[in-house]
């Protein structure tokens, strides 16, 4: 199965089962750069914001991760870059392709394996952002103000929140509480079996049809790097 192919999959799903919190859609129709908008978790420094982010995969997804960049180059947290080349990109164990080093401090389990779904990792970015790992922080110092002046921290985060403000869809209905991110299940077969892939369908998207998307150049597919 192609690149291309497989990301239909998951794009066609993420769009029948929304993860709570967050809203997907393509940059220009491109199916390798997802522009994602993450909704502020309800209870945290972050809500009542929008950051908006990209997502860039790879050409040979699944077997290599996609990375995950905020907008926002100041994004201000422990596991987003601050500056360089790197700037706003996040750092999550879950993005950093297979490795045996152990001096990266990872299991491998923590790491991407093909199996994962998109889904997983956004459920993992939202948790990231109120739970920091401050282990070895892409941000050295947004880890140190998060440890040791958490009100100066989520000061910080407001800042940002107040800023994210204007980047709200008009036509998005913000989240009051908690429970709006809640995963619900998907529908059993007997209530809807919409949900099974219908092969015919998948059919559409043959290795002709997979050329009309734009994999773009190679800065657009590209593959984070070492840990940090």
């Amino acid at each position: 199965m192609s690149a291309a192919h497989a990301l239909q999959r998951q794009f066609k799903e993420l769009a029948k089962h929304p993860v709570p919190g967050f809203r997907v859609t393509l940059k220009d129709d491109n199916i390798f750069v997802w522009e994602v908008g993450i909704i502020g978790p309800p209870g945290t420094a972050f809500e009542g914001g929008y950051f908006l982010a990209t997502m860039k995969f790879p050409s040979d997804f699944p077997f290599n991760p996609p990375t995950f960049n905020f907008n926002n180059k100041k994004f201000f947290h422990p596991n987003v870059y601050p500056e360089g080349d790197k700037a706003g990109e996040l750092c999550v164990s879950i993005l950093h392709p297979p490795s045996s080093d152990e001096t990266l401090g990872e299991r491998p389990e923590e790491q991407w394996n093909p199996a994962r779904n998109i889904e997983s990792v956004l459920i993992s970015i939202v948790s990231l952002l109120s739970d920091p790992n401050c282990s070895s922080p892409a941000n050295v110092d947004a880890g140190v103000l998060y440890r040791k002046d958490r009100p100066a921290y989520n000061q910080r985060i407001k800042d940002l929140v107040t800023e994210s403000k204007k980047d709200i869809p008009p036509d998005l209905v913000m989240p009051t509480s908690e429970k709006d991110f809640v995963m619900k299940p998907p529908p059993t077969e007997d209530e809807d079996d919409s949900f099974l892939w219908d092969d015919a369908g998948d059919d559409d998207y043959d290795d002709d049809e997979d050329m009309d998307f734009d994999e773009g150049s190679d800065d657009d597919v590209g593959v984070e790097d070492d840990e940090h």
